[in-house]
């Protein structure tokens, strides 16, 4: 299997980096995504501010083990965001060795909304950082098209995730057309085709689908061979999987097995069948 496998800190959002670092280091897990900029006014996260404890017990957990950081998030970019609101995630993500800072575009106006995003890709490059933008089904940068025409401009790549890919209206061909160069990791998960919105509005069903009700890689109805097909066979995926009722049931260990279980398995699939596609071309 050529692809690393991490896992996403909202598929384990009740846990703190460190404790998410030895969580990956015992399942076998090769990296993590962390969490140092909270989505939500409401949403509390450990303390990571440069010197802070936290921090620097998740730096000794990484050294400790085998496990990278590779991406570091959120931060919707709105019409007033500017470096105050990324600098310390920049500087906090470069301590840890992330490669990605993840981003949301929630600025209606396709211009600003470039400009303020060129202008953080700006700033993470001296770290060693790119900035990517992922298209986001209740944002109002929603489709894969959208967002890959203002990273390119901007300067950034992008965070492809096949939940909001399927909420937000695009399709598998939308990312075969991207430059491989756009695409550093790609996330996992599964649910049913279509959400069920008789009970809430749709961006409200959306987003708590998306942060608390996503499903294990192969018990939903996602393309997600497709998407895998789709990118470079050596792109590295997430897994960010949060399912309140399915973790309340399971040990943290229990339930990052599981997920990683479902994602090798997929992985072991994709890549066995692409190798069964080049031998039979070569044979035709």
């Amino acid at each position: 299997m050529t692809r690393q496998i991490g896992i996403a800190h909202l598929t384990l959002l009740p846990l703190t980096p460190p404790e998410i670092v030895e969580v990956a280091a015992a399942v076998g897990l090769d990296f993590v995504g962390l969490r140092v900029h909270p989505v939500t006014a409401q949403e509390q996260i450990a303390d990571m501010h440069p010197g802070a404890p936290a921090l620097h017990e998740t730096i000794s957990r990484l050294r400790d083990s085998e496990i990278s950081v590779r991406d570091i998030e959120f931060l919707a970019l709105t019409a007033q965001s500017g470096p105050a609101d990324w600098q310390e995630a920049l500087e906090v993500g470069a301590l840890l060795g992330a490669t990605i800072f993840t981003v949301a575009g929630a600025d209606p106006d396709r211009s600003r909304l470039t400009d303020t995003l060129a202008r953080l890709a700006a700033d993470a490059a001296p770290f060693g950082i790119r900035a990517a933008l992922e298209a986001i089904s209740y944002q109002s940068v929603s489709r894969v098209d959208e967002a890959a025409a203002i990273a390119r401009t901007a300067g950034a790549a992008l965070m492809l995730d096949p939940l909001h890919i399927q909420r937000g209206g695009s399709s598998i061909d939308d990312v075969a057309a991207l430059e491989a160069e756009l695409v550093p990791v790609v996330q996992l998960c599964d649910a049913p085709l279509t959400l069920d919105l008789s009970t809430a509005a749709p961006a409200d069903a959306r987003q708590f689908e998306a942060r608390r009700n996503r499903l294990i890689v192969g018990d939903g109805e996602l393309p997600l061979a497709e998407l895998l097909a789709a990118v470079p066979g050596d792109v590295p995926v997430s897994l960010e999987v949060p399912n309140d009722a399915l973790r309340a049931r399971m040990s943290v260990n229990d339930f990052a097995a599981l997920n990683l279980q479902a994602a090798r398995e997929l992985v072991t699939r994709v890549e066995l069948d692409g190798a069964a596609d080049q031998e039979g071309r070569r044979d035709a």
